[in-house]
């Protein structure tokens, strides 16, 4: 295959990116100074190299020494609290506001309502499990508000039935609109739907 539309092709799996945007980015490329592009091989290489995923809440980290992220190493954390949500960026997002100062889990993804889609059904029970021993009280759902986070919600709750002796389950309230996704939500509107979240 002719290399400018195999690199073009792979650039177009990526999110957002369509085949005309990869043989754009392509060409861009091309006219770079090869120092630029040297140096964008480096860091897709060393994403592999640097990049960890943490065992606790399993978002992606700058791997050091340490074992686990600065979020779930951070001991003024509240145990108490769980916010569960679809992937890094929107972990980010929460951060940003400001507001929210329990751990995280990371599903890495939504299940769609023709079924696809994938989330950390085991890894999840597993952390739940493990964090009743050290506090657990609530669980906030925080997923866009789309059809696939809300059928993703549908699908924790369904898990964590078995846990509702034990564990209040509340997700976001208003502030986010329907339709719109956590990662691109300001920092108002997040304080807002956390502030108003509501049992579930």
């Amino acid at each position: 295959m002719d290399k400018i539309d195999e690199l073009a092709q792979a650039l177009s799996r990526l999110p957002g990116i369509g085949p005309r945007q990869g043989k754009r980015f392509v060409f861009y490329l091309l006219a770079a100074p090869p120092a630029e592009r040297a140096k964008l091989a480096e860091l897709i290489v060393s994403l592999g190299k640097n990049v960890r995923q943490c065992p606790e809440c399993l978002r992606f980290y700058n791997g050091t020494t340490a074992t686990v992220c600065d979020y779930c190493s951070e001991g003024k954390r509240d145990d108490s609290l769980l916010m569960l949500v679809e992937k890094d960026q929107d972990l980010a997002a929460v951060e940003r506001a400001g507001t929210y100062k329990g751990r995280y889990f990371v599903l890495g993804g939504v299940l769609t309502l023709s079924g696809r889609g994938v989330i950390r059904e085991k890894e999840l029970l597993r952390s739940i499990e493990k964090r009743l021993k050290t506090g657990l009280k609530e669980v906030v759902l925080a997923l866009s508000a789309t059809s696939e986070g809300e059928h993703t919600t549908d699908r924790v709750r369904e898990l964590l039935q078995s846990y509702r002796d034990h564990v209040k389950v509340s997700e976001l309230g208003r502030g986010l609109a329907t339709g719109s996704e956590l990662e691109y939500s300001d920092a108002e509107t997040l304080r807002a739907a956390l502030t108003n979240r509501k049992e579930t």
